[in-house]
């Protein structure tokens, strides 16, 4: 074989998706639980409100459902790019967008939610 077709693994390429999954899976269970235990915060509310947050919530969760997905997507590529020098940066890059989505998801849910 020539030196071309052998290219050298990055000896610490799985560092950063580790770091990535020991903070992003947590982090999207916890948004997750926030998410679907929110609409307990209208359980005496009046008609009026109830009726808003309800139909708020409908849209809101959904977008926190993506949003979560997301990150998850964002986690499985940093684990799924080739483990060579050239894709260190993307890799890397990949990993650290993951756990920066899961508030960023939570943030559009909770602006979505019409709160009583």
């Amino acid at each position: 074989m020539s030196d071309h077709t052998l290219v050298a693994r990055a000896p610490g390429a799985w560092i950063a998706p580790l770091i990535s999954t020991l903070v992003t899976l947590p982090a999207c269970f916890v948004a997750y639980l926030v998410g679907g235990l929110s609409p307990m915060a209208c359980d005496s509310c009046g008609d009026a409100q109830a009726d808003a947050f309800d139909s708020s919530y409908g849209i809101a969760f959904p977008v926190l459902l993506v949003g979560l997905c997301l990150a998850l997507v964002l986690l499985f590529v940093s684990w799924a790019l080739p483990w060579e020098h050239r894709y260190m940066a993307r890799r890397a890059a990949f990993a650290l967008a993951a756990p920066l989505m899961v508030p960023f998801a939570y943030v559009a849910f909770a602006a979505l939610v019409d709160w009583p």
